[in-house]
């Protein structure tokens, strides 16, 4: 897990340069929102995430105790723009290392194990939404 000064330096400046990646039609980096549990408003997070079997493997390169993940677990579910598509996807479940890191390309494999990712969680894809060509609107 990533210590906390690096964590809001990823919120204020890394992530706003992964934001333009995330729309891109390759790499493992996606647009991920979820509504907040408390507040009800909606949220857009980047997340690394890839495809396994009929769903999605994404890391939790916070862990498992942020506010984002405990939003997806209440609400059984959120809404992933990867590649150029947006997928519904519901029930989180916990994954084990071995098994996510399957599922990444060789050097995202490598930059996780390096960095000691140990949280996954896999979520089943529910829907690819259709007119979803379009990226969404980048902001800064």
């Amino acid at each position: 897990m990533f210590p906390d000064r690096i964590r809001v330096f990823n919120k204020y400046v890394t992530n706003r340069v992964l934001r333009g990646l995330a729309i891109l039609p390759f790499g493992p980096f996606a647009l991920l929102r979820h509504v907040g549990r408390r507040s009800g408003k909606s949220y857009e997070i980047v997340i690394m995430v890839w495809p396994l079997n009929e769903g999605f493997v994404i890391a939790l390169t916070y862990g498992p105790k942020v506010d984002w993940y405990r939003n997806v677990q209440a609400a059984g579910g959120c809404t992933v723009f990867w590649h150029r598509k947006h997928y519904t996807l519901e029930n989180p479940e916990t994954l084990d290392t071995e098994t996510a890191l399957t599922a990444f390309p060789g050097f995202f494999k490598m930059v996780l194990r390096r960095a000691g990712q140990q949280h996954f969680i896999y979520m089943k894809s529910v829907a690819s939404m259709p007119g979803t060509s379009n990226a969404p609107v980048v902001k800064s």
